[in-house]
């Protein structure tokens, strides 16, 4: 049976892989990754949560991705700058879709190995 670590590394991952695969596929389309993307990441953050035993609803999911969404900043400028080039774009809009869901997915752990009583669940 894997452990708690274990089942959290693979969540992320997964999660950070099918963004990837998301933001590669939909490069040449300006924004259209974040209506699957985000929803990735809700998802990513409520399995973290409920492996530190805290269950949440969709909405709070969402208003805790917000919080990590700072970083989103420098994915919509490598879109705007390079996600038009075919190829390129691709691979760099996949690379920066995995890095910034790690990113997420390691900052909610974090967060819930720290703050299991105090997170908003309604």
């Amino acid at each position: 049976m894997a452990s708690k670590n274990q089942k959290i590394h693979g969540i992320i991952h997964t999660a950070a892989a099918a963004c990837a695969g998301v933001g590669g596929g939909l490069a040449q389309v300006p924004g259209s990754d974040a209506a699957v993307i985000v929803p990735l990441q809700t998802a990513m953050i409520s399995a973290i949560a409920a492996e530190h035993g805290v269950t949440l609803t969709k909405a709070a999911a969402a208003d805790i991705l917000l919080t990590f969404a700072a970083t989103t900043g420098g994915r919509w400028i490598s879109q705007v700058l390079v996600g038009w080039v075919p190829g390129v774009g691709n691979v760099i809009n996949a690379s920066t879709a995995a890095a910034i869901t790690e990113a997420v997915g390691w900052a909610a752990n974090t967060y819930f190995s720290k703050n299991t009583t105090d997170v908003p669940v309604a």
